[in-house]
């Protein structure tokens, strides 16, 4: 795409120095960009909130809200936290330096600024603000690809949006890092994208499946990995696509893998999946009681299928759940 096609970018300059904001937005006007003028923090922050810059540039020292809490309050809403943020400063001491990196400042410039160094950060960010728009574009794109494919059968209108839930609730019971309930919370929602290779009169036939049709089926979380596998930002989320149907004793798919070998967070996605699967309708038969699921998931994890410690992890969760529904508002 040529320059002249493709969406000129908006930079916004917060100073309340008339001077230095002209002067700033004289370079860049120079080099094609669209300027957003703030004269304080306030009005800055206004500018984030109802039309979000591609990029900013805040002086420190503004009266009311300083550039500092500014950077910190963009960064702190998911709408605007991946807007880079440039400090423009006339302080060199190494405090403020740091008090700049804690509030999420991705670069600084300091007082005077040359245009060289100027449209040299400008051009560097703006470049990581473009791969960051393309992957998150990329990331909408396969959650709707995959909450598509649930919407095609009636019967699991809303499983991933519990799947995604219910395993990062028991991710946190368990005490994970942030990073990989990130992972569940995603991997919940686009575990069966693979689906989408899958022909709908496989997908959604009510009878048994051939052999043939069956090994189409099983195919499926290797085709969900490879679909997915371009995106560095789902790292984590690989093995629970492609394990969630693997089993302890080896009886699953696609690798077949056992034990421990089957990672702990499509251990925690599976269970999750299976609890939903058995206490939801399904053309075959009705949801079963919350207490009817969980014993069929003991009897299972007696079989060698299931982790059992996952099990009773997740049946405890729904328990206190259930007891501080029927408790009340007083409980809380």
């Amino acid at each position: 795409m040529s320059r002249s096609q493709a969406r000129i970018p908006t930079v916004l300059i917060a100073d309340d120095m008339k001077a230095n904001r002209e002067l700033l937005a004289e370079m860049l006007r120079e080099e094609g960009y669209d300027i957003v003028l703030a004269e304080d923090g306030e009005k800055a922050l206004e500018v984030f909130l109802t039309k979000p810059p591609d990029l900013a540039l805040l002086d420190v020292l503004m009266p009311g809200r300083t550039g500092f809490a500014v950077c910190r309050a963009a960064k702190s809403r998911p709408e605007t936290r991946l807007i880079p943020v440039v400090l423009v400063t006339g302080l060199s001491n190494k405090e403020d330096r740091l008090a700049g990196i804690e509030c999420g400042a991705d670069d600084f410039l300091s007082k005077p600024v040359h245009k060289e160094e100027l449209l040299a950060r400008v051009r560097s960010l703006l470049r990581l603000k473009h791969f960051t728009d393309e992957l998150e574009n990329a990331e909408t794109v396969l959650f709707s690809l995959a909450l598509s494919i649930e919407a095609k059968d009636r019967y699991t209108e809303g499983h991933c949006e519990r799947l995604s839930q219910y395993s990062v609730l028991l991710a946190q019971q368990l005490n994970l890092p942030e990073e990989l309930r990130t992972a569940l919370r995603w991997g919940g929602i686009v575990h069966d994208v693979g689906k989408v290779a899958v022909p709908e009169h496989i997908l959604l036939k009510p009878g048994p499946l051939t052999p043939e049709e069956r090994k189409i089926i099983e195919q499926h979380p290797v085709v969900g990995e490879r679909i997915c596998a371009p995106l560095k930002s789902f790292r984590h989320v690989l093995p629970i696509i492609r394990h969630h149907h693997e089993r302890l004793d080896g009886s699953g798919y696609p690798d077949g893998l056992k034990g421990e070998e089957v990672p702990l967070t499509a251990r925690i996605l599976q269970t999750v999946d299976i609890y939903d699967a058995l206490a939801t309708d399904r053309p075959y038969r009705k949801a079963l009681s919350p207490e009817s699921a969980f014993s069929t998931m003991r009897e299972e994890v007696k079989r060698g299928w299931w982790d059992g410690a996952l099990v009773q992890e997740l049946e405890r969760l729904f328990a206190e759940k259930e007891d501080k529904a029927s408790a009340g508002p007083s409980a809380a």
